[in-house]
């Protein structure tokens, strides 16, 4: 059995707690980026390079499945603007889609027998998607034009090194989580 069928038969309680824990560290690892981008002068272009939200919603998904996954991407930045008033209101519909989509992905393919960076993909693209689908919504159909189109494509280009992160260190925690676990077995 691996990891995330193991995982995924965990009871409620412990469900409950890990996506606590993921809403707890997508709403505090942003904050750490920022403080960090304020020491070094960078500002919050490190949170919106490096995408430290993501990580936990992720994670959440590929280790607890979609409904843990979900909740943990809408509640994420639902949270964190409630709490921090980030990310900025105009922004937060698309960041609830994105990382919704992100969580989702993420639980539906826990079962999959695919390397983690595939999943990670699939998962990411269907994330940017369900973004690009609330961007167009809110221009063209409810008239917003506070977000421009054109922000589909500069989110990605602007997120490349977060992305990047994803691709090293999601893989790697769920080989340390998978071969810890199987140690065990």
């Amino acid at each position: 059995m691996t990891n995330s069928m193991a995982l995924n038969r965990t009871n409620f309680k412990t469900k409950t707690l890990a996506a606590f824990l993921a809403v707890l560290a997508a709403v505090a690892l942003p904050q750490a980026f920022h403080v960090l981008g304020v020491a070094s002068g960078l500002g919050a272009s490190l949170g919106t390079a490096f995408l430290p939200m993501h990580l936990p919603v992720f994670l959440a998904g590929f280790m607890f499945g979609p409904i843990v996954g979900l909740l943990v991407g809408v509640a994420s930045p639902l949270i964190s603007y409630a709490l921090t008033g980030m990310p900025a209101a105009v922004m937060l519909p698309n960041m609830v889609a994105e990382l919704a989509g992100y969580g989702l992905a993420a639980g539906l393919l826990y079962n999959v027998k695919m390397p983690v960076i595939g999943k990670l993909l699939i998962a990411q693209i269907t994330g940017h998607i369900l973004k690009a689908l609330v961007i167009l919504l809110s221009v063209y159909v409810l008239g917003k034009s506070a977000v421009p189109t054109a922000l589909i494509w500069n989110s990605v280009v602007t997120g490349l090194p977060g992305i990047l992160l994803q691709w090293s260190l999601i893989p790697l925690i769920m080989f340390w989580i998978d071969s810890k676990y199987n140690s065990h077995d």
